[in-house]
């Protein structure tokens, strides 16, 4: 298991943060998912063999938002 914490642009209320955990809960291998509105922050954990962080980079860009590492940059 991986976990990884992403900053997600685009998340301006509580609608947004139910989207983007919904989107994130949805991908393939997810074992869990913090998302908070605060930080505009998610946390996620998932089986490295079963999905890939572009699968989540995927997921919620489908939806208008983007997300990048703490670093910055897209994985």
């Amino acid at each position: 298991m991986i976990t990884k914490t992403v900053v997600v642009q685009g998340m301006d209320d509580q609608e947004d943060v139910n989207k983007v955990r919904l989107a994130l809960h949805e991908v393939w291998g997810v074992d869990s998912v913090e998302v908070s509105l605060s930080k505009k922050k998610a946390t996620f954990t998932y089986d490295e063999t079963a999905a890939s962080f572009r699968d989540f980079e995927q997921a919620v860009h489908e939806l208008g938002y983007e997300i990048k590492t703490e670093d910055g940059v897209a994985e």
